[in-house]
């Protein structure tokens, strides 16, 4: 089946679904906290430290993309053998994950109304070995919560997979810098810590109605 075979409310519903993913999962610490912590070690500018967000993030999906190419391959080759059971086996690894998230949101303590202690910082080194060093970081972490949708996707084309790549790249960024910039302005002041509590489960939902639209596809 190729990109055309789809029904275009379909593929927006699965973008749209795909970005705010991407965008939640960007509000998890290690997307953050770390850019918030070595820029101001580092005294970097509000631009520096997007320019930092941005290359990290598109590493991270990068490395993200080439693992959801190879669980998508592996994918294929067991569909050969289990002819139509790929779509639910995708759908019930969503759902898995979404019900992780969102029993985790439950059983979480609550985040310290203080936050972190963003300002408990030692002075960093050069400011490339900074920035390379963020890149690095996201690069070798590929966004787990990201690969079952690739395996969702896996006989729909290189079309639809890049296409969920490109959003993936464009939330992921997107979230990152925004709560990168929220936690600089001061995480008390926009009381961040409220969106911690809470984002667990925001996350599990938009995973299990991915899981939703993957079986909804299949009838």
């Amino acid at each position: 089946m190729t990109p055309s075979d789809l029904e275009q409310p379909v593929i927006l519903s699965l973008l749209g679904v795909g970005f705010v993913t991407a965008f939640l999962h960007a509000a998890l610490p290690t997307h953050w906290l770390p850019f918030v912590l070595v820029g101001r070690a580092q005294r970097w500018s509000l631009a520096r430290m997007l320019g930092a967000v941005t290359a990290a993030g598109l590493a991270h999906i990068a490395t993200t993309a080439v693992v959801g190419g190879l669980i998508v391959a592996a994918g294929q080759a067991v569909d050969q053998w289990m002819s139509g059971l790929l779509p639910y086996l995708s759908a019930t690894l969503l759902f898995l994950f979404g019900a992780f998230y969102l029993s985790r949101s439950l059983l979480r303590r609550p985040v310290p109304a203080d936050g972190p202690p963003l300002e408990a910082v030692e002075p960093a080194g050069s400011h490339a070995a900074a920035f390379w060093g963020l890149v690095v970081l996201m690069a070798a972490s590929p966004g787990e919560v990201l690969l079952p949708i690739y395996l969702s996707q896996a006989g729909e084309g290189l079309g639809v997979l890049a296409a969920l790549t490109a959003t993936f790249a464009v939330g992921t960024v997107a979230g990152m810098a925004v709560f990168t910039s929220a936690a600089r302005a001061g995480w008390s002041v926009l009381r961040l810590e409220r969106w911690a509590r809470y984002e667990g489960a925001v996350l599990g939902g938009a995973l299990i109605l991915i899981g939703l639209l993957v079986v909804a596809h299949q009838l």
